[in-house]
Formats: C-alpha cells, structure tokens, sequence
C-alpha cells in the first residue's frame, strides 16, 4: 500500500501539466498551434460532440483521476476506520478503462497525420504525460486488489465442508454466505451465477453489431485543406497513412478493425456456445474470453487521434479537422462490446461440464 501511494502522489503531481500543457506543435503559415488533452476534449464537446467527447475524457482524465483518488482514499479511509468495501469493489473494474496507454500511441498517429499539412515538433507536456502513463501502467500493475482485500478484510477458512461454500462474484471470496445470504467479505449479496448475465451480453454485443455498420460506412473525419473538403471513413484513413507509414497504419487498422470485429466473432461464439451447453474446448474458450478482455480497450485508439487532431486546427485556419458522423457510432460500439465481456459470467461456459443439469443462464 505505501508503493501504491507514492505511485499515486506521483501521478497527482504529473496530472495537471501532462493534461493541460501542449503534447504536439504544428507551425502552419508562420502559426504556432498546440494539441493538449484538455483542448482536444474541449473541442469535440464545443463541436456539439458530448457524448464523444465524454467517452474520450472519461477514459484518458476521469478513470486515471478515479484510480488515484480511489487509493488516496485507502490509505486515509483505513487510518480513520471508514468503509472501504466499495472502493475495492470500484478498483477492480476500473482497470480495463485508464487508457492513458493506448492515447500515447494517439499521439504518434496524430503527429504522422498533421506531418503531411504542417511542419510539427513536439510539445513540452509530452515529457509529463510520458511519466504519468508509465507511473498508470506501474501502479496497474502492482495494483492487487485481491491482496488489499486480505490486508483489509481478511477472512477465516471456513470449516463447512467445500461443497456449501459460494464464490461472490464481485470480490471473488470463496466461503460461506452470512445470516442475511451476502458474502462475508464485501458484503455484496452471493449469486450462483451473474443474474441475466447473457440477456445484458447479447444486448449489449447485437447493439454493437449494429453500431458498426454505420461506423465503418459513414466519414469519421473530415479535413479541410485550402478550401477544399476530403471525408475519410476508418479504412480509408489507414490506406492513407499506409501511403506514408505502414507500421503505424498497421497499428490503427488492428485497433479500429481486426479487433472490434474479431472480438464481435469472438463473442457470438461463447454467447452460442453456452446457449447450446457446448462441453468441448472449455479451456479454449475461457482463454479466448480472457483475451477479448484485454485487447477491446485497444479500439478507442481512432477516438484519441480524433480528439488530438482538432485540438490542432479549426475551421478558422486553411487547415481544418473535424469530427465525422461515424466517430459517436464507432466510440458507442467498442464501449458496448467492453460491457457485453464484463457482463458476461464466465462460469456459464462451465455449466455444460456440470453435473445435474443445472441451469443458471436466467
């Protein structure tokens, strides 16, 4: 715990120069324009683009600001003998959505975009947002919720024989329930199986399928360049900085194609597997989950490069970015497809391998 406060003092410190100083300089005509974090989000919500706009903010200010204060409040709310259940609770889902990582690499696809129209050098912030995203993935990854919960709350064996005991399915306590039927531990009331666990995740996934179709037919952008108007849709976008650097094209074209749609297929396959009771390839299966897990988050990247680019020009100046139709579609799509896999209960993969035909899936 005092790792992760020192880890958190340092990113509450590097916070406000790496969100609000320049990350990139273009000079265009004698110009000086600047791109910072706090500009770009300022200009989707400006645009008329809110919700883009909050879904960029969210996950490159408010879930770094939320993990930080979320430790701060450990270490004061032990000392003072406050609750601190639910924000272990809130620290484990939060992981997956600080994406200060994945807004770097937004930043070099940006600047390869701008390099085209204008003569770029770098922003004296970016040394400052480098720090706080190597400081975010550190403290992610000394982050063990689970060892918090043992430091805090810790838990007796329980002398029942093993085949009563329940798994909570929020802290992942393996034991008995209580008098009132919740888990010892964070006091959450214990289910066999996340209540309409596949109802939410076939919701959730169906409406990202549909979101994607006019993500990937409607312009995403739009620049203006001496007057005139040039739309790009996601695809056409990575053909063109194909044109000029395939490394980083192959990069987008991973994190705005291969993985929404792989992680869609991915998905239709567990969600049918479980509704048909499939026994084979169980391990697979779960591994497959896992991974859709980790890699969806990649698909914000098309957002950030979005927000940091019209951060740089308006329409004032010969060079013009803005946001095309597709961009809301597309941000709605991957943050569906991130709630269809938190939402689904990985122990229904198992329940065809299970004895006695339980079914659990309702």
């Amino acid at each position: 715990m005092t790792r992760l406060t020192a880890m958190a003092v340092t990113m509450m410190v590097l916070m406000p120069f790496a969100f609000s100083l320049p990350l990139i300089d273009i000079r265009l005509l004698g110009m000086r324009i600047n791109a910072s974090l706090l500009e770009g989000v300022l200009q989707m919500a400006l645009q008329g683009n809110i919700l883009t706009a909050s879904m960029v903010a969210f996950c490159t200010i408010g879930a770094p600001v939320t993990l930080v204060a979320g430790i701060g409040y450990l270490w004061v709310g032990n000392a003072l003998g406050m609750n601190l259940r639910p924000v272990l609770l809130m620290l484990e889902r939060l992981k997956e959505w600080v994406m200060l990582d994945i807004y770097l690499i937004g930043i070099a696809v940006a600047s390869i975009k701008v390099q085209d129209y204008a003569d770029l050098e770098v922003g004296y912030g970016l040394v400052a947002y480098i720090a706080l995203t190597v400081m975010s993935v550190l403290t992610l990854i000394h982050l063990n919720v689970e060892q918090l919960w043992e430091q805090y709350y810790p838990q007796a064996v329980p002398t029942e024989s093993p085949e009563n005991w329940q798994v909570c399915l929020n802290c992942h306590h393996t034991g008995m329930p209580d008098a009132r039927g919740r888990c010892t531990r964070c006091h959450t009331p214990l289910d066999y199986r996340r209540r309409h666990s596949l109802q939410k995740s076939w919701a959730a996934l169906i409406s990202s399928i549909v979101l994607l179709i006019p993500a990937n037919l409607l312009p995403i952008s739009v620049v203006y360049v001496n007057g005139s108007r040039r739309e790009d849709t996601i695809f056409s976008g990575i053909v063109g900085l194909a044109s000029g650097n395939v490394p980083i094209a192959a990069v987008v074209f991973i994190a705005s194609i291969l993985v929404p749609f792989t992680k869609v297929l991915v998905m239709l396959t567990l969600l049918l597997s479980i509704h048909f009771k499939c026994e084979q390839g169980l391990k697979t299966r779960i591994r497959l989950l896992r991974a859709v897990t980790w890699v969806g988050r990649w698909s914000m990247l098309d957002l950030f490069v979005i927000a940091l680019t019209m951060s740089l020009v308006n329409r004032d100046q010969l060079l013009a970015f803005t946001m095309g139709p597709a961009a809301l579609y597309f941000g709605a799509a991957v943050v569906l497809t991130i709630m269809a896999v938190e939402w689904l209960d990985s122990r229904l993969i198992w329940d065809a391998h299970a004895t006695g035909n339980a079914d659990y899936t309702d």
